[in-house]
């Protein structure tokens, strides 16, 4: 029989608290106040009982006795009204009492919507970024003198675990199998294709390509011995230094009137080589024959061990160059970040409609965040229902039962005034 999913366990877990000191200042708080309400009550009681002691009790003594006693019923209901808020009175099963850990479920699905429906609306949101001017606090911070130091800091401080963490072999085998495998399935050729068609269909590409082949001309006129060598080196040992030399000569020349006529625009050789250059691109964008040769030359590429190799030992001296400058008090790649991130800053500062742009990418964010909001509720509510009952009730105690003990106080003083208001009106009516 087919069972349906099991439900998942909640993790049970400690709610955040404050620094530790902070922690201690708030139990010594609760421990201060909570002697300050039972010592009232206590000395309620002492009144109490010390004024059934007296023989015969005049008019001052009776009315002390009626605010004692109408004080110890007050501050006993309250004591009992703010204990039954953490737990059971005296440890007694009294209906509803315990009443924050009977009711963390309620509590956090609560807490869930008002989240959701107080601050997570569009209206609010929206509201409070275009006071904020988000754009501006942060160019400023940006650009503030001690910024940049600071970010660089934490960045280089992260890096070396990162690169350390690059090198595990578990992270380059699943790196091999993942990044590998879709490098193997790219269809590499109309890639080339579309990036030699923009990179000649700019005048700044046909700049470069007459500078290089300027260069060219420019070094074969300077290697002309060397060329001589070479003839020389290569020819038959009865053909005459002088025919060499004419042949050196001949091919210097040749291949420099080439050039040049590939360096002038309106040229024949220009042409042809624009269109040998149109037809490659064609090829590439087209041809499932040059793609197949493509892609085989770039999967050989790939599963060549030498290739993976030769890889591995320029990631690994670049890894090990890393961490020796990030190492160094002067690291060079500190300095960079930091030279960067406050050339940012004070670009950003001085570009008002940069920070318009910021603004309105925080606004778009806001709104994506509004749209999840009914999920970001309920995982607040998750969260708190996860919490460890025991633990949730402790330190809610601690934030506000410290302030729960004046009820207990005023009970006490107010039980007390109204018993003596009491008293004294039966006395006037009697």
């Amino acid at each position: 029989m087919a069972s349906g999913p099991r439900p998942q366990p909640v993790l049970s877990v400690a709610p955040p608290f404050a620094s530790g000191r902070a922690e201690e200042a708030a139990r010594r708080r609760l421990r201060r106040n909570r002697r300050l309400a039972t010592g009232l009550l206590a000395a309620m009681g002492v009144v109490f009982v010390g004024t059934h002691l007296v023989g015969e009790p005049g008019f001052a003594m009776l009315l002390l006795r009626a605010g004692a006693e109408a004080g110890i019923v007050g501050g006993i209901a309250d004591w009992f009204a703010v204990t039954a808020l953490f737990r059971r009175p005296l440890g007694l099963p009294i209906p509803h009492t315990a009443i924050i850990p009977n009711s963390k479920d309620r509590i956090a699905r609560t807490l869930g919507r008002f989240i959701e429906r107080n601050f997570l609306t569009e209206e609010i949101l929206l509201r409070k970024l275009a006071d904020g001017r988000v754009g501006q606090r942060f160019a400023a911070w940006l650009a503030a003198p001690g910024t940049a130091p600071v970010i660089a800091g934490l960045v280089a401080g992260a890096l070396p675990g990162l690169i350390r963490s690059l090198e595990g072999h578990d992270l380059q085998d699943f790196a091999n199998r993942t990044l590998g495998e879709q490098l193997r399935r790219a269809d590499l050729a109309p890639i080339l294709g579309r990036v030699v068609e923009l990179a000649t269909a700019s005048g700044e590409a046909d700049i470069l390509f007459e500078r290089a082949i300027g260069i060219g001309v420019g070094w074969l006129e300077e290697n002309r011995g060397q060329i001589d060598r070479l003839v020389e080196a290569r020819s038959r040992w009865w053909v005459p230094k002088t025919v060499d030399r004419r042949i050196a000569a001949a091919i210097v020349s040749a291949v420099a009137d080439l050039l040049s006529d590939l360096r002038r625009p309106d040229s024949e050789a220009r042409l042809r080589f624009r269109e040998a250059l149109a037809g490659l691109i064609e090829e590439l964008l087209r041809s499932p024959a040059r793609r197949d040769q493509i892609n085989a030359s770039k999967n050989r590429i790939l599963d060549s061990p030498e290739v993976q190799a030769w890889l591995a030992s320029i990631w690994g001296q670049l890894s090990r160059t890393a961490l020796e400058d990030l190492a160094d008090p002067a690291s060079k790649t500190r300095a960079a970040l930091e030279h960067g991130i406050a050339l940012v800053g004070r670009a950003l500062a001085a570009d008002g409609a940069m920070q318009a742009h910021v603004d309105a990418v925080v606004r778009r964010l806001a709104v994506q965040l509004v749209s999840w909001r009914r999920k970001l509720g309920g995982f607040v509510a998750e969260v708190v229902r996860g919490w460890d009952t025991r633990t949730l009730t402790d330190r809610l105690e601690l934030v506000v039962g410290s302030d729960l003990q004046y009820i207990r106080m005023n009970g006490t003083i107010v039980g007390a005034l109204v018993g003596c208001a009491i008293f004294l009106m039966s006395r006037l009516l009697g």
